[in-house]
């Protein structure tokens, strides 16, 4: 049985070294797609720049008011969105990349 695992291993090595890895390119047509990717970019830091806004005048509110303080997880939650937003990129980079 070992034998055969080890003929298999060296089979597909064997393979698998003549395989080159390819490096990636933007398929023909794809600036349509990369104009848009940067269109939802801007939507979504413009959407985290709002949501920052507001939850910092609802927080000044609550504090006036005496109510309950839920603005700041808005605050945080919009924060932590942003940063996952803007480094999508490179998250997804290193999570697949070469």
């Amino acid at each position: 049985m070992s034998s055969l695992l080890l003929a298999v291993h060296d089979t597909y090595g064997t393979v698998l070294a003549q395989v080159r890895n390819p490096s990636p390119q933007a398929p023909p047509g794809s600036e349509k797609f990369m104009q848009l990717v940067g269109y939802l970019t801007w939507f979504v830091l413009l959407s985290g720049i709002c949501g920052i806004v507001y939850a910092g005048g609802k927080f000044a509110w609550e504090k006036w008011s005496g109510g309950g303080l839920e603005s700041p997880k808005m605050v945080a939650g919009a924060m932590i969105g942003g940063v996952v937003a803007t480094s999508a990129g490179t998250i997804m980079t290193a999570l697949i990349g070469s």
